[in-house]
């Protein structure tokens, strides 16, 4: 509940602190003295629109605090969703500087106006006359329905699954949307995929082609120099092999007489054994050299084929050919799997679909059944409100479409009159009877959920006598459940209060300043006269008061 609401540099308002209670607080004033201003500052510090204008010394910062106790209000999962400090005590507060800029904080905290806005839904409702339009609306009226239904749980878990059938048929139409663009291109890249795919590349091969080819183009040079190559080891006479067996034979028959003689003796021997080794291997690579016109045209062919492929796919080696075969694996594959995928969205959007149905069968079944004492209680509260002959008329038709709420239409219908005819609440119902059915059903709406603190604007207009004291039963009843603030110009519904403030006016050096204060007992038996009489006010008025008040 609103425990306290300090306002500084607002309109008229220069400084004004007050603290509320739990029960029926009323607010009364004269006309003009700025019952409306105390209404725009609270609005303000729950996220509606700031206004330069609104500062009433345009030098300095204008700030709007309210304290609400919310520890019987099951908060803390909103506060812990939006990142922010829970506290039994919350304070919300907004600034509205010079500047123009406003800032908006809840414990200390700056937080944006959407938070601020969801937060305000939880705490604090306000209700002015223009608000009563809100009983044609569609969402407001399940509200009503689905609080005497307890759906609560049932909306919430249906609401899950709406969003998840909505997720799941997004990423069906992705699915779907890409399944077409890639068909389109399915059977290039299919031919694309096959022509790689008979190319068997081998990450190596072109390296090793390019020096096959290298050498075949270069057998003739490759042929001679092989030959004199031998011809310079193995001649009889200068030989390279007949001259180390010449030399290893002088030293071989000194290396006896020192140690430097076995030791360069040796080292012959080991030069001598790999030469004989080096021309092994030369008449071996001679003996091989053959020019094959065959295998250079085979070779030529396929590196051809690998040139081209690889401008094709504009890549410069084999390596990005394969990386590129593979991206085409997935396309072509993705493509041949898509029916499977598609087919188990499909499958996973069939079985959230059926869950949300029995969900919101339940939900339907449960509306239809609480319609008939809603009717009733609606229709008994209006009669104590001087609307003997109001009717309601209200029907759930079921439909294919899933809502945000479940899957019902609603009608919701209305007649004044004894044997009138039912139409929409906007079109049948005047603002006078408009605003004691919002009354009723903010008092059924108390009794059957968790409602925050109600502020009733001048929701007793157009009404006197017997119905206004019936108006102030009622508000009585739903303070028991919640905090009720009532800002009223009828006298009737201001002495069932357990609060009462009055809105006043004051020049002080010239400047018209707007307060606001809580009345004794014995000032409020005078404001409940000057109420009934006006300024001047007689014994009888002061002796009406007093019978009001007791």
């Amino acid at each position: 509940m609103l425990t306290s609401l300090s306002i500084h540099n607002y309109a008229l308002i220069n400084q004004l602190s007050i603290d509320l209670s739990s029960g029926l607080s009323i607010i009364t004033g004269e006309t003009g003295a700025g019952k409306s201003i105390l209404l725009g500052a609270l609005g303000l510090v729950l996220g509606n629109r700031a206004d330069l204008s609104s500062l009433k010394d345009t030098s300095k910062k204008c700030i709007v605090e309210a304290k609400v106790a919310i520890a019987s209000y099951n908060l803390k999962d909103f506060f812990e969703k939006v990142d922010l400090d829970y506290e039994d005590i919350t304070i919300l507060r907004r600034e509205i500087l010079p500047s123009g800029k406003s800032r908006a904080f809840v414990n200390d905290t700056p937080i944006t106006l959407s938070i601020l806005n969801e937060l305000r839904s939880k705490l604090i409702d306000v209700h002015s006359q223009h608000q009563t339009m809100q009983l044609s609306d569609a969402s407001f009226q399940f509200t009503v329905l689905d609080a005497l239904a307890k759906n609560a749980k049932k909306v919430a878990s249906y609401k899950r699954g709406v969003y998840q059938l909505h997720q799941l048929k997004k990423e069906l139409e992705n699915l779907e949307n890409n399944q077409r663009e890639i068909n389109l291109q399915y059977d290039y890249n299919s031919h694309l995929f096959k022509e790689l795919e008979d190319a068997n590349l081998q990450v190596d091969e072109q390296n090793n082609l390019e020096e096959k080819l290298e050498k075949l183009n270069n057998i003739e040079d490759i042929k001679l120099n092989l030959a004199e190559a031998l011809d310079l080891s193995v001649n009889e006479e200068v030989g390279i092999q007949n001259l180390l067996n010449t030399l290893e034979n002088r030293l071989s028959k000194i290396a006896s007489f020192s140690k430097e003689y076995q030791d360069v003796s040796e080292r012959i021997t080991s030069v001598k054994i790999e030469i004989d080794d080096i021309v092994s291997e030369l008449e071996t690579a001679n003996e091989n050299v053959e020019f094959n016109p065959n295998e250079a045209e085979e070779i030529n062919d396929r590196l051809q084929l690998l040139y081209n492929l690889q401008k094709k796919h504009a890549v410069n080696s084999n390596q990005e050919l394969v990386n590129v075969l593979e991206d085409l694996s997935d396309k072509v594959r993705q493509v041949e799997s898509a029916d499977e995928v598609i087919n188990h969205k499909k499958k996973e959007i069939e079985d959230v679909s059926e869950k949300l149905d029995q969900i919101a069968l339940k939900i339907t079944d449960t509306r239809k059944k609480v319609i008939p004492n809603l009717k009733k209680e609606l229709e008994l509260l209006l009669s104590d409100l001087g609307m003997e002959n109001a009717r309601f008329s209200i029907n759930i038709k079921p439909t294919s479409k899933y809502f945000s709420n479940g899957k019902d239409e609603l009608e919701f219908l209305f007649s004044a009159n004894k044997g009138g005819n039912f139409g929409e609440l906007k079109k049948v119902a005047s603002g006078g009877e408009l605003s004691r059915i919002m009354l009723a059903v903010k008092k059924v709406l108390s009794e059957n959920t968790q409602l925050p603190t109600i502020i009733f604007d001048e929701i007793d207009t157009g009404v006197s006598g017997e119905v206004s004291n019936k108006i102030a039963a009622i508000m009585q009843q739903m303070s028991k459940h919640m905090q009720v603030i009532s800002i009223t110009h009828l006298p009737q519904v201001a002495a069932k209060g357990d609060n009462h403030y009055k809105v006043y006016k004051e020049e002080i050096n010239s400047v018209t300043t707007t307060n606001l204060r809580l009345l004794s007992a014995d000032e409020r038996i005078v404001e409940i006269a000057e109420m009934l009489s006006g300024k001047e006010i007689s014994e009888t008025a002061i002796t009406h008061a007093k019978e009001l008040l007791n």
